[in-house]
């Protein structure tokens, strides 16, 4: 046995050996399971040089595995790591408007916004009213409203314009892969190139087929005169 239970450090997530109390156990292998008494199960994991490491208390009976305990918390420590490397980090990226923010700034801001939610970052939009501007907060929520419409192929509305303090606060999350609403401007676009290549299709198709008409028409013409020639005589 490579454990010694009374050397294990209280705060270990799983009990092992001797700490397990429970009357019987499932033991789980590559090979199958089978329900056994838990001194049993000890003994069969001593003779293998191995511990009893039961990694499902809640189940009846509780789940154990025999297995070397540091090559247990070794293989569960990697799968944590690997779980968290597939994780996708989300970031919340910030955009800040004035209550007066020109066409440029604005279409500046938008497309930042467009990057930040192909990305898979969350965008907390805000416009920010110093002094007396605060007067203009309809004005800044129509600014947000409208950055959301613009941005509706791309993001999610997860908090609609709401004013905390001087700042005014819209937050947007972005659309899962293959879920991004068409806006009607690109539907339209679509449909006119579909449309364009169905007409140069047809005209290709069109000369294609003159050009086959052609050559048949000359192999008949040529037929047609060698038939009216007088035969050579030897």
């Amino acid at each position: 046995m490579k454990q010694d239970n009374r050397k294990q450090n209280p705060k270990n997530q799983y009990r092992i050996n001797d700490q397990i109390r429970v009357r019987e156990v499932r033991v789980v292998s590559d090979d199958g399971s089978s329900v056994m008494p838990t001194k049993q199960a000890i003994e069969l994991a001593h003779q293998r040089g191995e511990d009893l490491v039961e990694i499902s208390p809640n189940a009846q009976p509780p789940v154990c595995r025999i297995i070397d305990y540091s090559k247990f918390l070794y293989q569960q420590k990697k799968k944590a790591k690997e779980m968290k490397q597939k994780q996708v980090k989300v970031e919340v990226k910030e955009i800040r408007f004035g209550p007066q923010t020109d066409e440029h700034d604005y279409n500046f801001k938008l497309k930042h916004a467009k990057e930040f939610l192909e990305e898979g970052n969350k965008v907390r939009a805000y416009v920010f009213f110093r002094g007396r501007s605060i007067l203009f907060k309809e004005q800044g929520e129509v600014l947000l409203l409208r950055f959301a419409n613009d941005l509706e192929e791309f993001g999610k509305v997860e908090q609609m314009p709401r004013l905390e303090g001087k700042k005014m606060f819209l937050f947007l999350a972005p659309k899962k892969a293959g879920q991004a609403k068409k806006s009607q401007q690109k539907l339209d676009r679509e449909r006119r190139e579909a449309e364009a290549a169905e007409v140069s299709q047809s005209i290709a198709q069109e000369i294609e087929g003159d050009g086959l008409a052609a050559n048949a028409k000359g192999i008949d013409s040529l037929a047609k005169l060698k038939a009216d020639m007088p035969d050579n005589e030897d």
